[in-house]
């Protein structure tokens, strides 16, 4: 299981992940809790190279606002 980074904020049904390193999962890749709860699926990587952040759309039935300040993983 690979680290995505923490959620910093949510905005419009999206949150917002910022990456740890350059090293980030690729649009389409789904993202999990530290549970291994489904959480959602990256749309975009945008920002700087060194430490991008990430898009993730969420899955049916998870609470946004309760991610902020968790970290995601990728399987």
């Amino acid at each position: 299981m690979q680290r995505a980074g923490s959620v910093v904020r949510t905005v419009q049904n999206v949150a917002v992940v910022r990456c740890d390193d350059d090293a980030h999962p690729d649009i389409g890749e789904g993202v999990v809790d530290q549970n291994l709860d489904d959480v959602g699926r990256v749309v975009d990587v945008f920002g700087p190279v060194e430490r991008p952040y990430l898009s993730v759309t969420p899955s049916s039935g998870v609470h946004l606002p309760a991610l902020v300040g968790e970290t995601l993983y990728v399987r």
